[in-house]
């Protein structure tokens, strides 16, 4: 089976939706909410480097660093964790207006 190469999306208008948003994972809006990247090899993380623009969530600083350094979550928790809240990011957005479908 051939590996495709994994294509890196950079994106700096989608971070910065995260600005004045509210963290989608505990619910807090304390200006520290920032568009977290995933930290899964099939997004596209390798030894330093970050996934794609494309994979990311709206964390604040607290769920941001339980979600990279904290201990308190297993492996599988945190793979959970990320697709569950980069889920909730791209719903938000579409609730918000955020992002559309062009042709």
């Amino acid at each position: 089976m051939l590996k495709s190469k994994s294509t890196t999306i950079s994106n700096p208008k989608l971070l910065r939706l995260a600005k004045d948003q509210e963290c989608v994972s505990c619910g807090v809006q304390d200006r520290t909410i920032v568009s977290a990247h995933s930290n899964l090899y099939e997004h596209g993380r390798g030894m330093s480097k970050k996934s794609c623009d494309s994979m990311i969530m709206w964390l604040c600083s607290n769920c941001h660093y339980a979600l990279d350094y904290g201990t308190a979550m297993s492996k599988e928790e945190k793979v959970e964790f990320t697709y569950r809240n980069i889920c909730k990011t791209y719903k938000r957005m579409w609730e918000l207006d955020l992002i559309e479908v062009k042709k």
